[in-house]
């Protein structure tokens, strides 16, 4: 009866067409000119009340504050209650989006497809005759299924999609509740599920995200990019002018305003660092590691940390409000790693208001941000416009590119024309700093090419489907009719060890850097990672990777968030601004393992306040660091032949790379070392993979220090 039903919908959604031998060695930093007037900082203890005009509650020894929140676009103040530690949030009133259903059926009609669906999908993985017995053409054709749910009953996929999620074990970051179903994501995934060439390239890119065992991630298929012009054959080379100015470089502060003092923070899952209730026996939970007041390694940042953090850069620095940078960078990750639900629009948005009013305070100049997959609602996720011709789907997230840029214009970080540029085309941009107009800075939204992003799946065989590329080579091509050199900003890196970018994405964008590069890309900045890395990216595709092909660095920025097992930290490079060449970079970090023998004692600014706050330091020149083992110049750029240079001394000396593990980490204690050869090797191979597909090449497991 069943299968005669299910028959029955098949024809109606037809006919509607539709990872050592010796310590690593101490690196010598006595002829370093330092930016700032120290190299070690200990912040004051008292919080710096002044930054916020009120609070619901001021800062203590005990608790976090809860600044009250005016947002001057929306013209809004933000309530308590979207913050409050005690009451984290189990649903939003955020709107919930379902693709457009192609027949108008009853609800007990949609129902009843949704049933019949499931027990379809269940029957292909359990029989062997669907036109071949591998479980990637059973989940291909389990998702032909689902696509008429998605199609002719929307509102009844999330429901699908959990029951589904529970019997086959999808993967999930938590839930299949929270995941897929209605209060999660589900909207989202009959959205695309709606959309997806089921059948094609998209399908296997689904399987293989829906459960790593049901499609074999694909491989590289690369699509050649097209340029108005071809590469000059004999292009200009930039000249340095022997002036320097000093660029900041932040990322991942992932302000956690939710951050509970005296909570479990070596939880088990996520959150750590948030309040619990007591058992309702009375009992007082047992907590293995109290949450400090400046942060801990398995939590996000709070209030203390993040504003400790900002008052130790001018001292270490030299640089200040009245004396700020030419220009700061800051390649993504605002917001905290809240769930589905304990996420909202307005918890987004108070966020970018918070921490944009305490770098306005305390950075001066302009901030070039790269918004991060977890600076949207629900995290990782942006469609592209052309899912329905920019129409309901496609501008689903203009709300958030709307509100960043009117910010970013507030703030006077943006001409008003840039910023009307960044609200329609994914809060992505492009602008020359003040003074400084040979220099064009073009920010991304990496999201649409991040392998966690379910809508950057669709049209799988078009990496340019979302029109991102084409708008970098549209501003890159201005900028070398220009003679304009050029930064690129963006989040997620398009290398390393290959699990972060898109193959195919990666792989165009490669060659976008290629046919640009070096006359006018002088370097490429992300995030993400947390991590202190770097990527070097060759000519031909990396195909050659030697000193000569090397043409220009990809720079991964230290988080400021310790999440996870690492230290707080940021980097601030000394820039030629003539050529927009590296010259210098210093990264500093914070001790996070000694915050937990910080004082208690400590008040708000002005209320007596006693004792200290955390330790940042200075904690490496790159090129007193690096510099001696690649005999390199002092007048010499930190390219990407310096770079290369680096990698080929990490072969004869592994040590370095150790030191280079190290770092990595942010010197933190708990970041797992580097101490066989495999590693190194590894180390090296990530170093020189500027693609998914070069990444993938080099020996997994050893990426990441966390």
């Amino acid at each position: 009866m069943m299968g005669l039903f299910w028959c029955a919908v098949m024809a109606m959604a037809a006919a509607l067409a539709f990872a050592h031998p010796q310590q690593p060695p101490t690196h010598h930093q006595d002829d370093v000119t330092y930016p700032g007037s120290v190299t070690v900082f200990t912040v004051p203890a008292a919080f710096p009340t002044s930054v916020f005009s009120s609070y619901y509650v001021k800062p203590g020894p005990t608790n976090q504050p809860q600044p009250v929140l005016y947002d001057p676009v929306l013209n809004i103040t933000f309530p308590f209650n979207l913050t409050d530690p005690k009451h984290v949030p189990d649903s939003n009133n955020d709107p919930v989006i379902f693709p457009q259903p192609v027949a108008n059926i009853s609800d007990a009609t949609g129902e009843a497809i949704a049933s019949a669906a499931v027990s379809e999908i269940s029957r292909i993985f359990r029989s062997n005759n669907t036109g071949g017995s591998n479980t990637c053409s059973k989940c291909i054709a389990a998702l032909a299924v689902g696509q008429m749910v998605a199609r002719l009953a929307p509102t009844h996929f999330p429901s699908t999609m959990v029951s589904l999620c529970h019997s086959l074990k999808f993967s999930t970051y938590s839930s299949c509740e929270l995941t897929y179903g209605p209060n999660g994501s589900g909207a989202s995934w009959a959205q695309i599920l709606a959309n997806a060439d089921v059948a094609g390239l998209d399908g296997k890119y689904i399987c293989s995200y829906l459960h790593k065992d049901f499609c074999e991630y694909p491989t590289v298929t690369s699509v050649k990019a097209v340029f108005p012009k071809p590469k000059p054959k004999k292009p200009a080379e930039p000249r340095r002018s022997g002036k320097k100015v000093n660029v900041l470089h932040l990322s991942d502060l992932h302000l956690d305003p939710r951050y509970s003092v005296g909570s479990e923070a070596n939880c088990t899952s996520y959150m750590c660092c948030r309040y619990s209730e007591s058992p309702a026996n009375g009992t007082v939970p047992e907590i293995s590691v109290s949450a400090p007041l400046f942060g801990y390694y398995k939590c996000d940042s709070p209030f203390y940390l993040a504003l400790a953090a900002l008052q130790s850069i001018g001292p270490l620095t030299g640089t200040s409000a009245k004396n700020p940078p030419a220009f700061s960078l800051y390649t993504g990750d605002l917001i905290a790693h809240d769930n589905e639900i304990q996420a909202s629009r307005a918890y987004v948005e108070a966020t970018e208001v918070a921490i944009w009013e305490f770098f306005k305070a305390y950075i001066g100049g302009p901030i070039y941000t790269a918004l991060g997959n977890h600076d949207t609602t629900p995290a990782d996720y942006e469609s592209p416009r052309a899912i329905d011709d920019n129409s309901t789907l496609g501008s689903q997230f203009s709300w958030n590119y709307a509100h960043v840029s009117s910010l970013w214009a507030h703030y006077n970080w943006l001409p008003s024309s840039v910023a009307h540029q960044a609200s329609t085309h994914y809060a992505a941009y492009a602008v020359s700093p003040p003074h400084h107009p040979n220099l064009k800075v073009i920010t991304l939204n990496s999201d649409l090419y991040y392998q966690h992003n379910p809508f950057a799946l669709l049209n799988a065989t078009n990496p340019d489907y979302s029109g991102m590329f084409s708008f970098l080579i549209t501003e890159l091509q201005a900028a070398e009719d220009a003679g304009q050199r050029v930064w690129i900003v963006a989040h997620i890196p398009t290398g390393w060890d290959g699990g972060s970018a898109l193959p195919n994405s990666a792989d165009y964008f490669y060659q976008v850097v290629e046919r640009y590069s070096p006359h006018v890309i002088a370097n490429i900045f992300f995030g993400h990672s947390h991590e202190d890395q770097v990527t070097i990216y060759y000519r031909n595709n990396g195909t050659a990777q030697t000193k000569e092909e090397a043409l220009v660095t990809g720079w991964v920025g230290p988080s400021l968030t310790p999440l996870q097992n690492l230290n707080s930290g940021y980097r601030m490079y000394e820039v030629d601004t003539g050529s927009w060449e590296v010259m210098e970079a210093y990264t500093f970090y914070s001790d996070v393992g000694s915050y937990t023998n910080l004082s208690s004692s400590v008040e708000g600014e002005g209320d007596g306040g006693q004792g200290g706050g955390p330790v940042f330091k200075l904690e490496y020149s790159t090129r007193a660091t690096y510099g001696p083992a690649v005999n390199w110049p002092s007048d010499a750029p930190l390219n990407a032949t310096f770079w290369h240079g680096v990698t080929e001394a990490m072969e004869r000396n592994r040590t370095l790379a150790e030191l280079f593990t190290q770092y990595q980490g942010k010197s933190s204690a708990k970041s797992k070392k580097c101490e066989t050869e495999e590693c190194a090797k590894a180390k090296i191979c990530y170093m020189r993979s500027g693609s998914t597909a070069l990444g993938k090449q080099c020996k997994q497991g050893y990426g990441s220090v966390q």
